[in-house]
């Protein structure tokens, strides 16, 4: 058995569901579950499947915010 670990750096989350988090390759991932989302194409309109309702990259765009940083007891 092979294991392969690929780490990604996360620089904006969501607004509205800051669960789901962006990094800065554009790749979109669910840290609840620990997975990645997949782009889909709703009538020619690219988006994301979002606490599960479709959300435009156009209207994602608006709602990203930069992940604070978190200060450290130690």
């Amino acid at each position: 058995m092979t294991v392969i670990t690929v780490q990604y750096t996360c620089k904006y989350r969501l607004k509205f569901a800051q669960n789901y988090l962006f990094t800065t390759c554009g790749l979109c991932f669910n840290s609840l579950r620990g997975k990645l989302v997949n782009q889909v194409n709703n009538s020619n309109c690219i988006g994301y499947n979002i606490c599960g309702k479709f959300y435009s990259l156009t209207y994602l765009r608006t709602q990203l915010e930069i992940i604070p940083k978190q200060k450290t007891p130690f």
